[in-house]
């Protein structure tokens, strides 16, 4: 049975929401208080100057912080090389410990797991070890 969006991305629907909550928040009651500060000033409040200083608390704070935390969230999900870096150190012990196990067919079995998982190889001792 598939899975629903809703479902396999429930965390981001849940932070999605939560986003948008504080957003609208930060700027409800920001507004309030902006009107607040331009009568005690005297000054009429108008909403171009209140949503040109909104954008610039945005960009400031929170564009940095989404970039850095949704950015790693997607190349981790999407399996960049930087998140399988500890992928590589983990395969080269199992590699060792089946030669151990097993001396003669070993490198036989790593080969045909090899071939049966093809993909790219980031393991410079693997790489270095095969184009020789």
């Amino acid at each position: 049975m598939g899975r629903t969006i809703c479902s396999r991305y429930g965390f981001v629907w849940v932070t999605g929401g939560f986003f948008l909550i504080s957003l609208v928040g930060h700027w409800i009651f920001g507004w309030f208080a902006y009107a607040q500060e331009q009568g005690a000033l005297g000054q009429n409040a108008e909403f171009n100057g209140y949503f040109i200083e909104t954008l610039e608390n945005w960009q400031s704070e929170f564009l940095q912080l989404i970039w850095q935390v949704a950015g790693l969230a997607m190349l981790l999900h999407v399996g960049s090389p930087q998140s399988k870096e500890g992928d590589d150190r983990m395969e080269a012990k199992l590699d060792a410990i089946l030669r151990k196990v097993d001396r003669d067919g070993g490198d036989r079995l790593i080969d045909e797991i090899d071939r049966d998982y093809a993909g790219r190889h980031t393991d410079h001792r693997y790489v270095r070890e095969h184009q020789s």
